[in-house]
């Protein structure tokens, strides 16, 4: 399959589906990860202490762990923060990808994301692959609620890869998120409901069978 992990920040792919990520290239699926945004705009004008290309490094590093290959990966410049002002370019952003791509599976924020920005890559991600799977990773700290539609099974292996991208981000270590005991727990919380050790959950946001699906 081609898979498309939409991410409205360079760290949000991982974070929700990092171990699914890693199982899907395992497997020889080709997986494509866009990032809508390295918050250059926010390293800018709050001053922080860090390079400005912090960010795009760091993703590239966690995604290759992952075994998202270089040319795989796709960073672009939306102002962090500011995605409703730019919501017709994400969509025709997202309507390229669909057009280059052709993705059989989309992973994007669910649907009862409260962060703005990831709100809008939700929104705009339907409106540009509904006609494609779509299923909505979770993220706990901005979830209103979650529908825990489907359990993707994860091996150790895939849990330690997801936990090794998430701390390339160093410059983003003081979220208290952002720690290897978090995902570890929802690994296993994820698992516990579905009789395995390990597990990823996602929302359906739509789904196709018989369109080059089924399997994972």
């Amino acid at each position: 399959m081609n898979v498309l992990i939409l991410a409205p920040h360079t760290d949000d792919g991982e974070l929700g589906c990092g171990g699914t990520i890693n199982r899907m290239t395992s497997h020889g699926h080709n997986v494509y990860y866009a990032a809508f945004s390295a918050a250059k705009n926010l390293i800018v004008n709050e001053k922080l202490p860090i390079p400005i290309d912090t960010l795009e490094k760091e993703v590239a590093r966690a995604t290759k762990i992952l075994g998202i290959p270089e040319q795989n990966l796709k960073i672009y410049d939306f102002p962090s923060r500011n995605f409703l002002q730019h919501r017709q370019e994400i969509l025709d952003t997202m309507v390229l990808l669909n057009k280059r791509i052709k993705p059989d599976l989309v992973f994007l924020p669910s649907t009862s994301e409260t962060h703005q920005d990831h709100q809008v890559v939700s929104d705009e991600g339907f409106r540009a692959f509904k006609k494609t799977t779509i299923f909505g990773y979770e993220l706990p700290w901005n979830n209103l609620s979650f529908k825990a539609d489907v359990f993707i099974t994860l091996e150790e292996e895939q849990v330690q890869k997801k936990v090794e991208s998430i701390l390339q981000y160093k410059s983003q270590s003081h979220r208290d998120y952002l720690s290897e005991d978090f995902f570890r727990c929802l690994a296993t919380v994820r698992g516990i409901q579905v009789g395995v050790p390990h597990a990823e959950a996602f929302e359906v946001i739509r789904l196709i069978v018989g369109k080059n699906m089924l399997w994972l």
